[in-house]
């Protein structure tokens, strides 16, 4: 992905201070964009910054939010039109995995945190940054979708539904803005050693594992002005882009 020029182009990565959102944001950060890193925590976010400069990119901006505290993700947005007037790239990777129980082991509070953090902050950070990305000349959006949105294996319950409303609101945010120059993507990672993966699978060797550098580059060139697919999925065990109404 080196060769892509992402120079004076505005990238929000969220759940950025570690695995997947780390390696993106460091390889956009590479390629000449700015990113503005979404992450829970101000240390993480700081070593992320320091990982960007020793890469060779611009300081990022760092904004230490939970992506529960709706009324931070909407002044997010007015913050980036009062700074810079637009969007060009949004990696809506910010996620929890909740509670791997039959259904009717869910607490309320642990239905609503999965929810909250997987499905209405995506939304509510498009629906902040629309305005934005329409000012962009090649808005991009990646939305971190998963295997179990179509698997809907047993005790998966409210990781997979949530999932498959990720994967609802791309395609609907891609339909929306197919007339426009933006394009919204998908991305099942398929098995990545991140944290999130080893607590699903306790007794896997992470070592057998791609890593989230393996995956970002694709994500990457989901961000380029280049890419001209929209409302589709990358799928990442196939390497392939596939039409959505039918995932592997």
């Amino acid at each position: 992905m080196s060769a892509l020029n992402l120079k004076n182009r505005i990238a929000v990565v969220t759940g950025a201070s570690r695995g997947i959102g780390r390696a993106v944001a460091i390889g956009l950060a590479k390629a000449g964009a700015h990113v503005v890193a979404v992450a829970r925590t101000q240390g993480a976010l700081e070593e992320l910054d320091d990982a960007i400069q020793a890469a060779g990119g611009e300081a990022a901006t760092l904004v230490p939010i939970d992506l529960r505290d709706v009324e931070a993700l909407d002044r997010l947005g007015a913050a980036l039109f009062e700074r810079w007037g637009k969007l060009d790239i949004f990696i809506g990777n910010g996620g929890t995995l909740g509670p791997i129980t039959p259904l009717g082991h869910v607490t309320p509070k642990e239905w609503d945190q999965v929810m909250a953090v997987n499905v209405t902050a995506n939304w509510r950070l498009i629906r902040s940054f629309d305005p934005l990305l329409q000012k962009s000349d090649a808005g991009r959006v990646v939305l971190l979708s998963s295997g179990a949105s179509w698997k809907r294996l047993a005790y998966w319950g409210p990781y997979s539904i949530s999932k498959s409303a990720v994967d609802a609101m791309g395609v609907t945010y891609a339909n929306e803005t197919k007339n426009t120059p933006i394009k919204v993507m998908l991305v099942n990672p398929g098995p990545i050693r991140t944290d999130m993966r080893a607590a699903a699978m306790p007794g896997e060797d992470p070592m057998t594992l791609e890593t989230p550098e393996d995956l970002a580059p694709h994500i990457i060139a989901m961000a380029s002005p280049d890419w001209q697919v929209s409302g589709q999925i990358y799928d990442h065990p196939s390497k392939k882009v596939l039409a959505f109404q039918n995932p592997a």
